[in-house]
């Protein structure tokens, strides 16, 4: 496995941060119905305010990417998306890895969608436990 580095986006990354969205949106079955553009106008604001996004690379390649909110204590893991053709070879574990060391911390929160079991698993097996349960009513709910 080639080194990975990671750096922080600018707007030049939107179209890109995008595209890596909505694929994490499709993966994790998440209700967002934006489309690239408005995924696009969003992630602007994140960037514009306290959030930071980081794309993972090797070589020419992108690994995936992570949007951090840093006015949380612990800072707050947004997104974390490991694009589908690297999953399971370690590359998820080693962008988590390099993301804790750029941020110089030890602890982050992060919220993982309850039919999500992959997801689940892979943050439990970095060390992830249970803190709360978020819970969410919505109409139709007779």
């Amino acid at each position: 496995m080639s080194e990975l580095s990671i750096r922080i986006c600018s707007h030049v990354d939107l179209a890109l941060l995008a595209t890596l969205n909505k694929q994490l949106i499709e993966d994790e079955r998440h209700d967002n119905t934006m489309n690239i553009e408005q995924l696009k106008e969003r992630m602007r604001s994140f960037i514009d305010t306290d959030y930071k996004a980081y794309i993972f690379g090797r070589d020419c390649e992108i690994i995936g990417y992570a949007l951090v909110d840093h006015t949380r204590h612990p800072l707050y893991l947004r997104h974390f998306f490991v694009c589908r053709n690297f999953r399971r070879n370690g590359y998820g574990k080693l962008a988590f890895e390099k993301l804790i060391e750029r941020l110089n911390t030890k602890e982050i929160d992060i919220e993982v969608m309850h039919w999500n079991h992959i997801g689940y698993e892979f943050w439990k097996s970095l060390g992830f436990i249970e803190r709360s349960i978020y819970m969410r009513l919505e109409g139709g709910n007779d």
